[in-house]
């Protein structure tokens, strides 16, 4: 079938007892045995319970990976990810990164021995350059958050088997609905299930996916073992947010699109960060290895004094610190989600005080577009010395 009714269909065949089309949500924590030595295949809610399950095979189908695990929040699939690793261990990561991400590499993981090189992952050159013996994965963002640059998933994941280490793919910014790293090659996906696929800024979730027996079956080990699930009234409610994701994606994307192309040529605007637009670096990859785009982008004002009155004056579009929902939030990274990245870091990569994130939501491209102008007309009238409002 195709994605999108794999997507509406998910859990609506699952339960054969009832023949429910929404799969219940099983909130036990402990199940009956039948008898000494046999098990229904679910004895304890942390190890399986029967609602995650169907979301975590769902995902595991989308992606076309062999496991899926469903977390308590996108950090917390990172975390237990990064439990694969042990003293000593090298990663190489993209350049353009999540600060939560970075945060849990340079406070947390750091602490138990595990370092990691921060690098452009589309140049094959500086991955070499950073390769140690000691390297054991490369995690990718793609596009990155905030400044969405693109690496190429096909040509990194062939270095790294050649190297003999994981390529992580993190893919919550396109979703499986626009892009399946596996099938380039990646070993391993990660989501924040919180953004795209849940969809509606109302679950918090985290969602892995693995390729291979082997790894598989220690992800389920660390899964397990962690502890770090998602309860299965949030799984619930994950998989009815992924059951409209094609819908969703489709309106983020046309929103988006119209809205940068907008923003390109508009004079407070120094920069737009699109792989969209034909003007991005990445277009050409972006569109080898992706179906559509996502509905979140960045841009770069002229004047950094500008920022605060838009965020006081944007009224349709919340000022708020998260993506991917069907409301439109706009995020100022250099004091959100990237304030955990020290600041020499953050301008090297241009993570400045000029850059605003935009996740861009399905509401009428038109009250989105008029909200913006109003926003952006009162910054102006404040920059040529009007009346502050």
């Amino acid at each position: 079938m195709n994605i999108e009714s794999r997507l509406a269909q998910i859990g609506s065949i699952s339960e054969p007892v009832t023949g429910a089309v929404s799969f219940p949500v099983y909130q036990s924590t402990a199940f009956r045995h039948p008898k000494l030595g046999q098990s229904t295949g679910f004895d304890y809610s942390r190890t399986k319970n029967p609602t995650r399950s169907v979301l975590e095979e769902a995902i595991a189908e989308l992606e076309s990976g062999d496991a899926g695990f469903a977390c308590s929040s996108g950090m917390a699939a990172l975390q237990t990810i990064f439990a694969l690793f042990s003293q000593g261990d090298h990663l190489i990561v993209s350049l353009d990164l999540y600060g939560g991400t970075y945060r849990l590499l340079e406070q947390i993981m750091s602490r138990f021995g595990v370092s990691a090189t921060y690098v452009d992952t589309n140049d094959l050159a500086a991955l070499e350059q950073a390769y140690r013996e000691s390297t054991r994965a490369v995690l990718i963002e793609t596009p990155t958050n905030p400044l969405m640059m693109v690496t190429d998933i096909e040509a990194v994941a062939t270095w790294a088997k050649g190297k003999g280490v994981l390529t992580i793919v993190d893919n919550t910014l396109l979703t499986p609905y626009l892009q399946r790293p596996i099938e380039l090659g990646a070993d391993i996906i990660i989501h924040s299930a919180t953004k795209y696929l849940g969809g509606h800024n109302d679950v918090l979730a985290g969602l892995i996916v693995t390729k291979g027996r082997e790894l598989s079956e220690k992800m389920f080990f660390l899964h397990n073992s962690i502890g770090a699930v998602l309860g299965p009234q949030d799984s619930w409610l994950l998989m009815r947010g992924m059951k409209t994701l094609a819908l969703r994606m489709q309106r983020h994307e046309a929103n988006a699109t119209a809205i940068a192309k907008w923003l390109q040529t508009h004079p407070m605007v120094a920069e737009v960060f699109y792989p969209a637009l034909e003007s991005h670096p990445g277009y050409e990859i972006q569109n080898k290895q992706s179906s559509g785009n996502t509905g979140i982008f960045s841009f770069k004002m002229k004047d950094a004094r500008a920022i605060e009155t838009i965020l006081r004056h944007i009224r349709l579009i919340a000022f708020a610190e998260s993506l991917g929902g069907v409301e439109s939030l706009m995020t100022y990274p250099a004091v959100q989600t990237h304030a955990d990245i020290p600041l020499e870091i953050r301008e090297k990569i241009g993570v400045d005080d000029r850059l605003l994130r935009y996740s861009v939501g399905i509401e009428h491209v038109d009250d989105l577009m008029t909200d913006l102008a109003r926003a952006f007309d009162a910054a102006a009238s404040e920059l040529a010395g009007g009346v502050k409002a």
